[in-house]
């Protein structure tokens, strides 16, 4: 073993049990504080410390902080009302940041591990941005190994600051658990983040999207341009209308603002 997860009353106990299960002293190893341990009032509010101890290598792999900092700037953007209308700047910000994780990690230097603790290190990850959005959450992920997909459910209070406008910010934080997810676990599964049945809701509304937009390019005869959105969103769309013999879909645009033009079969 040369990683593992440490989890105690405080960092110093966390990190202390860390190197004694590896074996190894302070100096050969690479501590990563995930939380830091709170002592609470009356018993409520405790929350133990979380560090990653790891044996040191001669190349340093992607670790969570890094992919922290590197959403750093979307999480300043998506807190307070003000940051939420800004749609366009959210989805560029989100963009750029994935990119950035995707090109400082390669291969030679990805942080490895088994399924589940990839699986938990993104759910803390979720926790952690959630916390940042003043949207106290837990997180739980259901794991399909047939289908090599994770769901993530983010159980809070605030959900509307999760899912921000027109589920953007929600959208946002896939991409980024997609990125973290990949880079951490074996498998290379497909990522979906929900918080409570958004997910359900919005597949019912593009349905319905669909319908009506082909409809009305069937009556019309005229191409029909929907507004921007994510890949996954344009593939529901383009699944739906698969066997309408009438229409064609295709999308067109650069991302973050690539959308969907759904016409007459010619």
């Amino acid at each position: 073993m040369n990683k593992y997860t440490a989890q105690a009353a405080t960092t110093a106990e966390a990190i202390q049990k860390g190197l004694k299960i590896l074996g190894i002293s302070e100096k050969e190893a690479s501590i990563e504080v995930i939380t830091e341990g709170k002592k609470g009032v009356f018993g409520f509010g405790q929350k133990d410390a979380i560090v990653i101890v790891e044996k040191k290598k001669i190349e340093a792999p992607l670790t969570r902080s890094d992919a922290k900092i590197d959403s750093a700037a979307i999480l300043e953007n998506l807190e307070g009302p003000e940051a939420r209308k800004q749609v366009k700047a959210e989805f560029q910000e989100e963009k750029e940041a994935s990119h950035q994780v995707d090109q400082e990690v390669t291969d030679t230097t990805k942080n490895v591990q088994n399924d589940e603790e990839a699986v938990q290190l993104v759910s803390d990850y979720l926790i952690d941005i959630a916390q940042k959005m003043g949207a106290p959450a837990t997180v739980s992920a259901d794991i399909d190994a047939s289908q090599r997909q994770v769901v993530f459910h983010i159980h809070t209070e605030k959900a509307g600051l999760i899912i921000g406008k027109h589920g953007k910010v929600l959208n946002a934080l896939q991409s980024l658990a997609q990125v973290v997810l990949y880079h951490h676990a074996k498998t290379k599964f497909t990522v979906i983040v929900n918080v409570g049945d958004y997910r359900e809701r919005r597949e019912a509304t593009l349905k319905h999207l669909a319908e009506r937009t082909a409809e009305k390019v069937m009556t019309t005869n005229q191409p029909v341009f929907l507004e921007p959105m994510p890949a996954f969103e344009r593939k529901q769309i383009h699944f739906y209308l698969s066997k309408n013999k009438q229409v064609t879909t295709h999308s067109e645009g650069n991302e973050p603002h690539r959308y969907l033009v759904v016409e007459p079969t010619k």
